[in-house]
């Protein structure tokens, strides 16, 4: 006995080499507990975490403790990875959405691009085909003979071919020398909305034809006849009546000509050119007395471009051109001829 007690005794005071496990513990505790001493009282928390960490200061319940909580963090680790696989799952659908929009997208471009097309070619075939019929009703209607040595080519049109072809016919307007491209024949009717979209001979066509205002006698002895024709943007029809915006230009070419059935050519000398709203006083063609025919020509000079000098008086009769503008729907771009002689 004691000897036991000696031995233990002697175990507890040893002062035996650093490396025995009892000098080794006690040795740990002891510097642990000098540094946290020497530490703020708000790290000591972790020292002490820290010593239970060392396996060799461990109790079992510590050891059981710990395993739980790694236990417990695996699970978090493992929530956490199945959290993260979320976002990815969302990026993916994301992802997905944004092809298909993009794809939704696409589909809609080149639909509206076909649209487009379809379109821009109907339109180009209109012009194509509305050229082709008035050459081929110029070809068959229209001669020009005496040209040459200096000679002016006498300008002369079939009417009754063209009746053949349209009964509206009520005459021909074309410009010389320019803009030559306006040589049309004139229908009238009982509107003036039907040759908006319907050609000389009777085709459904956006480029229309040149008519004569319905309320206007067929004769154009009014006092103010108006005759109608489209801005084309393939420069046919009354397109290049907005030259006459230049004065330059209505000096190379201040005249105008209607041939009637009668067989009268009527020459017309542009006196006032520009543009007006579609509910001016230039549209008026009935007028109650010689004060209110005169008020329209000091209106319709005033409404030129320029001044023209050209003189016009009540004993006058005069012809309205009227085309659209680009500057609105409400614009009309008119040039204005007052009968200057009438032949045979």
């Amino acid at each position: 006995m004691s000897e036991k007690k000696h031995y233990h005794r002697g175990r507890r005071r040893s002062s035996g080499p650093a490396g025995s496990r009892g000098s080794s513990r006690d040795s740990s505790r002891e510097r642990a507990a000098r540094q946290v001493e020497k530490r703020p009282e708000e790290d000591w928390e972790n020292d002490w975490i820290d010593l239970e960490e060392d396996e060799d200061l461990r109790t079992p319940d510590q050891v059981k403790a710990k395993g739980k909580r790694r236990a417990g963090s695996g699970g978090k680790a493992a929530a956490g990875k199945k959290k993260g696989k979320t976002p990815g799952k969302s990026e993916k659908k994301s992802g997905g959405k944004g092809r298909i929009v993009s794809n939704i997208i696409l589909v809609l471009a080149v639909l509206v691009f076909c649209v487009s097309a379809f379109q821009f070619f109907r339109i180009l075939s209109g012009y194509h085909e509305g050229r082709k019929e008035y050459d081929e009703v110029k070809a068959l209607a229209v001669t020009e003979e005496g040209e040459g040595d200096g000679e002016k080519a006498r300008f002369s049109v079939d009417f009754d071919t063209l009746k053949g072809i349209n009964p509206d016919t009520v005459g021909w307007i074309r410009f010389d020398p320019e803009p030559a491209q306006i040589s049309y024949p004139l229908v009238q009717t009982t509107d003036n909305s039907t040759y908006l979209n319907k050609t000389f001979s009777a085709s459904e066509n956006t480029v229309g034809a040149i008519f004569v205002n319905t309320y206007n006698n067929p004769d154009f002895n009014d006092r103010n006849t108006i005759i109608y024709g489209h801005r084309m943007n393939d420069n046919s029809m009354f397109h290049d009546l907005a030259k006459y915006e230049e004065r330059s230009f209505w000096e190379s070419n201040p005249y105008f000509y209607i041939y009637t059935p009668d067989g009268r050519e009527i020459t017309y000398h542009i006196y006032a050119a520009g543009q007006v709203t579609e509910t001016s006083d230039t549209y008026l063609t009935e007028f109650a007395d010689d004060a209110a025919y005169q008020a329209f020509l000091d209106y319709t000079k005033q409404a030129s471009a320029y001044d023209t000098g050209v003189e016009v008086t009540m004993a006058d009769t005069v012809v309205t051109l009227s085309t659209c503008t680009k500057a609105s729907d409400e614009h009309r771009m008119v040039v204005v001829g007052v009968k200057e002689k009438e032949e045979k």
